[in-house]
């Protein structure tokens, strides 16, 4: 018996990530706010699958949701193989001007509790014989990024963490992923406020199922990281050998200059 957590998976990559896993035939724990849209994806795959699909409606935002997550698997006695830390969202606009509530609500989602969901569920993934963990970054990591700097920041950290506890964990039975990817066709640009933004992103989006299937097939074959999208692995690379001096000017560039006109709506 198979089985896997994904957070964020009641729409965009989170979804298209759980409807991967359940081809694999990995029964899944789907976790996210939305419980109408949680039971709508888990009425999807349990249609199109031979797999259970449990939902758990949860507030990815507050310190206890990796408690109330690994509360519910040992009630369940769910022993996931599989952790995809997914769930993550950003806040566009100057440091200043965004309130400290809902960027702290934001670093709660895209690192607090990422960070106890892994370490609570570490001694459960062990138990297997082989068990993995993909947590999902972002190629904003790539460069500081003026009007988004804490969700440049997290998904830094994201990327970091990741490779650090790959290696802590280089002889156990558990391989740690990261997913970078670019821009993904889902509702996060409109999410984020940034709609102005999305005649540009559109361009460059990838489809979630496209992400999630090179996302999948990296962490099942021990890759250390994942960017899907020659551009976005070009950007990458060539993020290495640019100064941050010139990095930083290039994105403001893009993002101060349509910040005004977003404020103004």
């Amino acid at each position: 018996m198979k089985q896997a957590i994904v957070t964020g998976a009641s729409k965009g990559l989170g979804k298209a990530i759980a409807f991967e896993l359940a081809k694999e035939g990995y029964d899944l724990l789907l976790v996210a706010r939305s419980e109408e849209l949680l039971e709508r994806t888990a009425t999807e795959i349990i249609k199109n699958f031979s797999v259970k699909a449990s939902t758990l409606p949860t507030d990815l935002s507050k310190p206890e949701a990796a408690t109330v997550i690994v509360k519910w698997c040992d009630q369940q006695n769910f022993k996931p193989a599989v952790l995809v830390n997914n769930a993550g969202y950003a806040c566009w606009g100057r440091f200043e001007e965004l309130t400290w509530e809902e960027q702290q609500a934001m670093l709660q989602v895209n690192v607090g509790t990422l960070l106890a969901l892994t370490h609570l569920l570490l001694d459960k993934l062990k138990q297997h014989p082989q068990a993995y963990i993909l947590n999902v970054a972002s190629t904003s990591s790539f460069q500081p990024l003026p009007t988004m700097a804490v969700y440049s920041a997290s998904k830094v950290f994201v990327r970091s963490f990741s490779k650090s506890l790959r290696y802590e964990l280089r002889h156990t039975n558990i391989s740690v992923t990261c997913l970078t990817p670019g821009p993904v066709d889902t509702e996060f640009i409109n999410r984020a406020g940034m709609d102005v933004l999305k005649p540009t992103a559109k361009k460059f989006e990838m489809h979630p199922d496209v992400v999630a299937q090179k996302g999948l097939k990296g962490m099942f074959h021990k890759k250390a990281e994942v960017i899907p999208g020659f551009t976005n692995f070009l950007s990458g690379k060539l993020s290495n050998l640019i100064p941050d001096s010139i990095l930083i000017r290039i994105a403001a560039g893009i993002y101060e200059k349509v910040l005004p006109s977003r404020k103004a709506k």
